[in-house]
């Protein structure tokens, strides 16, 4: 019936940058997923542009491999905090984890976050010591520190009874021990094979499978993937969908079934409980649903996640360059897209907002709320977008605030003005401790308001040297009032475009953000001013030419460079007046009320208050 024994199902996790999707690259390599003259490109796991661009893996994908006469089915994870949510929901399709953790660094809260909900699925770890090469591992510390966060997270016996390996997951090869020859991945798929034990399933049960990853396809639309948990799947069978409550929420057909082969999908007959499938037809079937055959009436239970703890506004773009740059500009397209948005991700949340043409989005952090944006103006989208705020909740009458877990990698000389500016967010030291040649690590609790736009302030303070992960901790009271931005902002005063001369004489009123022959129009932000108040400044105001030349004023003109911000800096950057106008070609900053007089009475309104 299959061509394989038995079915391994797991998920590789890790800290962000740890190695996962570059040491999966040579596992796909060394099982012949690959032929050996195809060319194949780095981090193949990684598809989607924004991926390939920022490094970073941003979607939870599946491939298989087969070894032997097994098959194992591999899940790869985001190790960044902002998509916790694609984590959490895959770990209930695997039967154990390779957990990877650099060899320098030790385990971050990445780390520990993705580790305690997989030692919470009872799900069985392997633990791999990767970048063991590099010229500052220190392996010895970094395991007692894996045996240590395995200890806090409360592992059982059996899960603290994991076999280590040693790895480097760029050249390709992994030992059980550190004097063995290092040859290949062979002990990493024998471990795999020996240590997680595939799950027993009942093959004679009625089919039933959990949806856990949801997406969209040109050709066969809705795309369901999820596990087997009971019976086998075959085409053309009867089937209905089962929401968390046990309720129908559809019934139909199984037109398409589709199994993992290496990196492609394969269309399939039929496939057995415990292995990873994706299911097209389905119209009204989502994350969390269970599809099921006829006779099956109880849903196969599914963790919650966490929810939101930030939410933009984003509206239809009303600046005077509107509609000049993208195709989709109305409140309708918007709102379809960021619907279809939160279908497929579970992490975010889209609920209208009190003027009916905007929407608020919630989401875990900037990251995620910024790669939705780029994506949605890449695809030809232009919007409006507020600052992030905080979501707060009540609780015995009492306002909680979302307090985040930092922690700080810096240079020893830096880590003075690292605390005393998160201090001043109302950040607490909890611990702090030499993380080898001349660094410190400080962990702190601090409250998510306090950490919006500290990013780039942070990069300048450690001058580019030092190294922030954040991770939400818990909900605390609320913290009292933190101060903003403390500078005040250029804004332009007419619509054109900007002027070398202009710009030369304004450069000691502040930073620029614009350079000459920019577009620029009434009440948009062309730099941040050296003191605390908005100034209004004229950056389409030329020389003035008279038929007298006077010796030497006429040399070249020399301009400081313009301060670039990337869509999440600029997101950060603002305040609640101002907003980011974002279009498929230009990103731009902006006060709320483009006019001067509304600015005032809007100023003077919130005075009152």
């Amino acid at each position: 019936m299959n061509e394989f024994e038995s079915i391994r199902n797991i998920a590789i996790i890790a800290h962000v940058d740890h190695g996962k999707t570059t040491l999966l690259d040579n596992m796909l390599k060394q099982s012949g997923t690959f032929r050996e003259n195809q060319e194949v490109q780095e981090r193949v796991m990684d598809s989607g542009d924004q991926e390939r661009e920022r490094g970073i893996t941003i979607l939870a994908k599946c491939t298989s491999i087969m070894w032997g006469k097994e098959k194992i089915n591999i899940i790869d994870t985001p190790g960044h905090a902002d998509f916790g949510g694609e984590v959490e929901r895959v770990l209930c399709m695997a039967d154990g984890v390779l957990l990877l953790v650099d060899a320098a660094e030790g385990p971050m809260p990445q780390t520990k976050f993705v580790l305690s909900k997989a030692l919470k699925a009872d799900l069985k770890p392997i633990v791999i010591i990767n970048k063991v090469d590099r010229p500052d591992s220190r392996i010895d510390e970094v395991l007692n520190e894996i045996y240590e966060l395995f200890f806090n997270l409360d592992a059982t016996n059996e899960q603290l009874d994991f076999p280590v390996l040693y790895a480097s997951g760029r050249n390709g090869w992994c030992v059980k021990e550190l004097s063995d020859e290092r040859k290949d991945l062979s002990p990493l798929f024998s471990t795999v094979i020996d240590y997680i034990k595939p799950s027993v399933y009942d093959q004679n049960a009625p089919f039933a499978m959990l949806v856990t990853l949801l997406e969209s396809d040109k050709f066969l639309g809705r795309i369901l993937t999820g596990k087997i948990y009971q019976g086998i799947a075959k085409v053309n069978s009867d089937l209905k969908v089962l929401d968390l409550d046990g309720k129908v929420i559809e019934r139909g057909r199984l037109t398409k079934l589709l199994s993992f082969s290496g990196l492609k999908r394969i269309s399939v007959e039929q496939a057995v409980a415990g292995d990873i499938i994706a299911i097209a037809g389905l119209e009204k079937a989502s994350v969390s649903d269970t599809i099921a055959a006829p006779e099956v009436t109880t849903a196969i239970s599914s963790t919650p996640v966490d929810p939101p703890t930030m939410a933009i506004t984003i509206s239809v773009n009303d600046s005077p360059f509107a509609g000049q740059e993208g195709t989709k500009l109305t409140s309708t397209v918007i709102k379809d897209r960021l619907y279809a948005e939160a279908e497929t991700n579970v992490a975010i949340t889209v609920t209208p907002a009190s003027s009916g043409e905007a929407f608020e989005v919630g989401g875990r952090g900037e990251l995620q709320l910024g790669v939705l944006i780029e994506n949605m103006r890449r695809e030809g989208f232009e919007l409006s977008v507020s600052r992030p705020r905080v979501l707060f909740k009540e609780e015995d009458g009492k306002k909680l605030e979302p307090i985040e877990e930092v922690v700080i990698d810096v240079d020893d000389e830096y880590s003075g003005i690292i605390m005393e500016k998160l201090s001043l967010r109302k950040g607490e030291v909890v611990d702090m401790r030499p993380s080898g040649s001349g660094r410190t690590r400080l962990t702190f609790l601090v409250p998510s308001r306090g950490l919006i736009g500290y990013q780039g302030e942070f990069l300048t303070d450690s001058r580019g040297t030092g190294i922030i992960n954040r991770l939400f901790h818990s909900y605390a009271s609320h913290k009292g009032p933190i101060s903003g931005r403390r500078n005040g902002v250029l804004i332009s005063t007419d619509k054109g475009e900007a002027v070398a001369y202009a710009i030369f004489n304004l450069q000691d009123r502040g930073i620029m953000f614009i350079k000459p022959q920019d577009k620029v129009y009434c009440g948009m932000i062309v730099g941040q001013h050296s003191r605390d108040n908005d100034l209004e400044i004229n950056v389409l105001k030329g020389k003035q030419l008279t038929n007298v030349r006077a010796a030497g004023s006429d040399e070249a003109i020399k301009l400081t460079p313009p301060k670039i911000m990337t869509l999440e800096d600029m997101i950060a950057y603002i305040e609640d007046d101002e907003l980011v106008e974002v279009t498929p070609k230009s990103i731009r900053l902006r006060k709320r009320f483009l006019d001067p007089n509304e600015r005032k009475r809007a100023g003077r309104a919130k005075n009152k208050e």
